[in-house]
């Protein structure tokens, strides 16, 4: 066996704005709506068409022999009106996780996924605390609804991003730059996770539930020069620190502001990573690593910075670990099986209490504001024809998930032919 996985488990994650098409009133459709806004012009009303596709991918899914499937729930089609919770829509999803539960398919479900309501959008959304209590009003509803099929739950996804790119850089919706708004929205975002994770707990006290945690290594160019080692310390407090506190204690520290309606406590039954590169920290500035394998995008491909930040979550949040998101841009399927072997070998050599691995993504996904360019699934998806076709990464992942790992068969198959990485951006 080329690599043991162990007792990790394999799994595959997706998200409700990203893979379902349709014509939600979201923020990111409203976003989309607009020229320019997206590079290639395209819109999630198109994506991946899941919503009319439920049955045919979760056959993929069987396919592939995956047993845990992150997915998203849209928030405003299952309340398109303040107030109004859609029957409909309700009933689409209960289709949806009675359909893994037939297929011996768990599902983790996220509740939150940069997917704003329409009518929340207009009111200032995470900017202004009234979002807390408009959260926790759908978390209620959707958790008493399908308290019979879900049992684990992710609140919030990536919360940092969420806030950094559309309150500090400007490139999400609302486009607005503001440090500001952005430290409120991470200090309203994570209250509503507190209050949420006490909320789902009350309905279902044995659940599981959590936060997928976007983190990633910050490291000074020069490790000699306090410049830089200032700079990626603040950097990291700044993007990750600061929040994970807050998320998992209840401890808020500068820049995030409290409430009394929280208390310090342990707030998550699992940490969730999601992991894809690390800064490089010259100065307040962050980049990429000169002559670093890249993957389509230029994000810097970095196995083993999985490892560190598994151990450090290790001894910070004790607890299970799960990685809800992990996966790459690679439009050729060419360096995709040596960057899942890399990063799972790294992954597996921490020995941190890590459950799962969520591969993002299933299928080819629209990707925010880079749109349909990016390819990042395991299945290869025809936008125009929404045909499936398993790509050979994907072959790969099913085979290690027969085995419980990398025979020396598949790794000279997939591996060994496979370069790390590629220099050529989209």
């Amino acid at each position: 066996m080329k690599l043991d996985l162990g007792s990790l488990e394999l799994g595959v994650a997706t998200a409700a704005t990203q893979i379902e098409g349709g014509d939600a009133d979201t923020n990111w459709h409203r976003w989309a709506a607009q020229p320019g806004r997206v590079k290639d012009g395209s819109s999630p009303a198109r994506a991946a068409d899941h919503w009319n596709r439920v049955d045919e991918d979760i056959a993929v899914l069987s396919d592939l022999g995956v047993r845990h499937y992150r997915m998203g729930l849209e928030w405003a089609r299952i309340e398109p009106e303040e107030g109004v919770f859609d029957s409909t829509a309700l009933a689409h999803y209960r289709h949806e996780l009675q359909a893994l539960r037939r297929a011996g398919i768990t599902p983790l479900v996220t509740l939150h996924h940069f997917n704003n309501p329409g009518w929340l959008e207009e009111r200032g959304a995470w900017t202004r605390p009234e979002a807390i209590p408009a959260f926790l009003r759908y978390v209620k509803r959707v958790v008493t609804e399908f308290d019979d099929l879900v049992t684990e739950w992710i609140t919030i996804n990536e919360p940092n991003v969420y806030a950094t790119q559309a309150y500090v850089f400007g490139d999400w919706p609302p486009g607005q730059k503001s440090m500001g708004r952005a430290m409120s929205v991470m200090s309203h975002l994570a209250q509503a996770h507190i209050r949420a994770y006490m909320m789902i707990h009350a309905i279902q006290p044995a659940a599981r539930v959590g936060v997928a945690n976007h983190l990633r290594v910050f490291d000074p160019a020069n490790p000699r020069n306090p410049v830089d080692r200032v700079g990626a310390a603040t950097l990291a407090h700044l993007f990750q620190g600061a929040m994970l506190d807050a998320m998992s204690y209840g401890r808020f520290r500068l820049p995030l502001t409290g409430s009394s309606s929280v208390r310090p406590g342990r707030y998550y039954d699992f940490c969730g990573i999601n992991y894809y590169t690390r800064s490089w920290v010259t100065g307040a500035q962050e980049g990429t690593r000169p002559g670093a394998d890249v993957n389509d995008l230029g994000w810097e491909i970095y196995p083993d910075g999985l490892a560190r930040l598994v151990g450090m979550v290790a001894r910070r949040y004790p607890g299970p670990i799960y990685i809800t998101e992990n996966g790459t841009a690679d439009g050729a399927d060419a360096f995709r099986p040596r960057y899942l072997f890399e990063h799972l070998r790294a992954l597996t050599g921490s020995h941190a209490p890590v459950e799962r691995y969520y591969h993002w993504c299933f299928t080819d996904n629209w990707e925010w504001i880079e749109g349909e360019r990016p390819r990042f699934g395991l299945v290869w998806l025809d936008y125009e024809t929404q045909e499936r076709r398993v790509k050979e990464s994907g072959w790969m992942y099913k085979d290690m998930i027969t085995h419980g790992g990398l025979t020396d068969e598949a790794y000279a198959r997939w591996v060994a032919p496979a370069s790390l990485g590629s220099s050529a951006l989209i």
